[in-house]
């Protein structure tokens, strides 16, 4: 199984780490040529969400991932990776990949002082999931066929759609496996 790892901005590193860990094989998308390469699933990582959409747009990259991620392959974004795949932002026009029935509150928590960390139950998984707040958004609401995995605070944080995983928070700067773990098996 070999993962792209959008690369353009944020927090690809630690995706990468997390899953050369769990011995998946992996590789940083950062430009046109790089998706050349034959690969099974990819990761959109946490950043700014409206720097990676124009990123995208500027590499050549936006209509084949998209085109990818319609098609089936699986796709996990985590915080920007999340709004960039949702078919909405609340109070804005334009969207990102627009992949998954979600509306998403961008920086739903506040700005970088509103951060913080908690433990939550995920469906799917056994043990309650250590969760990274970042600036973090939070999906507003769901269209048909997503399902909701967790919820803080009465707001969704992680879900999923087929072969789409989301979460608002950042797994990958945890030592929890669990979720890169999910996300390998859809």
């Amino acid at each position: 199984m070999r993962i792209g790892i959008l690369a353009l901005q944020g927090a690809f590193a630690e995706h990468e780490m997390m899953l050369q860990k769990i011995g998946a094989e992996t590789f940083e998308i950062r430009q046109l040529k790089d998706i050349e390469r034959p690969f099974d699933r990819l990761v959109i990582p946490g950043g700014e969400s409206t720097t990676m959409r124009k990123l995208l747009r500027d590499t050549g990259l936006f209509d084949p991932l998209r085109t990818a991620i319609l098609q089936g392959m699986p796709v996990f974004g985590t915080c920007a990776g999340m709004i960039l795949l949702a078919e909405r932002i609340e109070g804005e026009d334009g969207t990102g990949l627009a992949t998954m029935a979600i509306e998403v509150r961008r920086n739903a928590y506040g700005r970088q002082l509103g951060s913080f960390y908690t433990e939550a139950p995920l469906k799917g998984i056994a043990e309650p999931v250590p969760m990274t707040f970042i600036r973090a958004p939070y999906i507003k609401s769901v269209g048909e066929g997503v399902d909701i995995l967790a919820e803080v605070d009465g707001h969704i944080v992680a879900a999923r759609q087929g072969r789409q995983l989301v979460t608002s928070f950042h797994p990958e700067l945890n030592e929890s496996e669990a979720i890169h773990r999910l996300f390998l098996s859809l």
